[in-house]
């Protein structure tokens, strides 16, 4: 199985970012795309973000060999029963959502009898829109595959394949699986940038706008975070629930131990906590998801 076209359903950071990094590395590979925002479709076509920019869904799909939903994961029903009408049989139905559990229950309602093999590239920015897309956002990076039960294995690896040629490194997951360690990698951390963040705000008269005239390091850090699309993460908490309230509850324990550790003055826990998770930071750099320069040290070029 070989993909030659590709349509992109939604043309904001991910979804841009595929279509210029086909065009980026030469790939022989025709890209369509359809944004329900007029907007949006102008500024793609303007970027060159796909070889042609449609104003349907259903003519996005017509004849593609691949379809990539790069839509809020709350969303992807809707934009699934949208291009219904335009899609070919045997095109591979596929998205860029961080919960993958919903997503696919979401895609198999709407397209009953469809290839559909749900993946989540783990790459982004807290940029957002047609503005935000560049060609390498992928290089380097994960992209984890969930293959449901019965999936055709030539169309997952065609799926894997594609990824690959992107610059990703492709991984196959359960999807359950992945929902639960990116509510861990992910999910969690975002929720605790966008509470101390909130919290900061609400600060703001009781410290004279000193909270953010001094932020530090670590809170600007968590600022960026919680910069991210307000809809995307929306959707991302409500949609993958079970395992982010499953991982909260072991951080809010978690939490007490800091708190009761602190009250006492355990200076030892403490100490012993704070080397463990310095030495996780230099596993991630080591493993490459990190080289400690702002985005990864990727320039954004086209």
């Amino acid at each position: 199985m070989t993909i030659k076209r590709v349509a992109i359903i939604g043309l904001g950071l991910l979804g841009g970012s595929i279509g210029l990094a086909i065009t980026a590395r030469g790939l022989d590979i025709a890209t369509t795309g359809f944004d329900r925002d007029p907007a949006v479709r102008a500024r793609a076509a303007e970027r060159g973000l796909v070889d042609q920019v449609c104003d349907t869904a259903a003519e996005a799909v017509a004849s593609a060999d691949l379809v990539v939903l790069c839509v809020p994961v709350g969303a992807m029903g809707d934009a699934a029963r949208d291009l219904a009408p335009g899609l070919t049989p045997d095109a591979i139905i596929s998205d860029v959502g961080s919960s993958k559990e919903a997503v696919a229950a979401a895609l198999a309602a709407a397209l009953p009898g469809a290839c559909i093999i749900p993946a989540h590239p783990v790459a982004g920015t807290e940029q957002s829109g047609p503005e935000a897309g560049f060609a390498t956002l992928f290089a380097g990076r994960w992209c984890i595959i969930t293959p449901p039960d019965g999936a055709d294995p030539a169309a997952v690896a065609a799926l894997g394949d594609f990824w690959t040629q992107l610059g990703s490194k492709v991984e196959l997951m359960d999807a359950a699986h992945h929902d639960l360690v990116l509510a861990v990698t992910s999910h969690i951390p975002h929720l605790i940038a966008y509470t101390i963040v909130g919290t900061a705000s609400d600060l703001e008269d009781v410290t004279q706008s000193e909270v953010i005239k001094y932020s530090a390091g670590g809170f600007r850090d968590f600022t960026r975070i919680a910069a991210s699309d307000p809809v995307m993460w929306r959707d991302v908490f409500l949609t993958n629930k079970g395992a982010v309230l499953e991982m909260l509850g072991r951080f809010s324990e978690d939490l007490t131990a800091l708190q009761r550790a602190i009250r006492s003055g355990d200076g030892d826990t403490l100490f012993d906590l704070f080397t463990r998770t310095r030495a996780i930071r230099r596993q991630v750099i080591e493993q490459g998801q990190d080289d400690e320069r702002p985005d990864f040290g990727r320039e954004h070029g086209e």
